[in-house]
């Protein structure tokens, strides 16, 4: 009988150690760009990766109003959204998306390519995008992150 043993280690949430990347979405396409950073916000780049814990990094997006969309989906996909009440549907185009709210096309990109848990939501969290090219975040040292 082998006496060796083989345990797997799982990242303890406490002393998980989190990085700040800042990533440039000037002329990047917006489906590309979110697979990557959802990479990101979930820890699948790390060797510590877990289902169960959230060992991901925190992600800076800056320039989102520059991002661009391949095809003719700049006006062919539509954003719906309802309030719930009669009559409450709307639904605003990507063109109008990238010019009203540039921030909120990378985060419904992103938003459904985590999971629907509150791991998940904690993921979400993590991400701060912003529509020009300053951010508010020197003091936590934010590094460029290269694909």
């Amino acid at each position: 009988m082998n006496t060796l043993s083989y345990r797997t280690e799982t990242p303890n949430p406490a002393e998980v150690d989190r990085k700040w990347f800042v990533i440039d979405a000037d002329g990047e396409i917006v489906g590309r760009l979110s697979t990557k950073i959802a990479h990101v916000l979930r820890g699948k780049h790390k060797p510590s990766y877990a289902t169960n814990v959230d060992v991901g990094d925190f992600v800076i997006v800056i320039n989102a109003d520059k991002m661009r969309f391949t095809g003719n989906k700049v006006n062919d996909k539509v954003y719906t959204t309802y309030s719930g009440y009669p009559g409450g549907q709307r639904k605003t185009t990507a063109a109008e998306m990238l010019v009203k709210k540039p921030h909120e096309v990378i985060e419904h990109a992103v938003k459904g390519m985590l999971p629907k848990t509150k791991l998940g939501r904690a993921m979400f969290k993590k991400l701060f995008v912003y529509a020009g090219a300053e951010h508010p975040h020197q003091a936590q040292k934010p590094e460029p992150f290269n694909f």
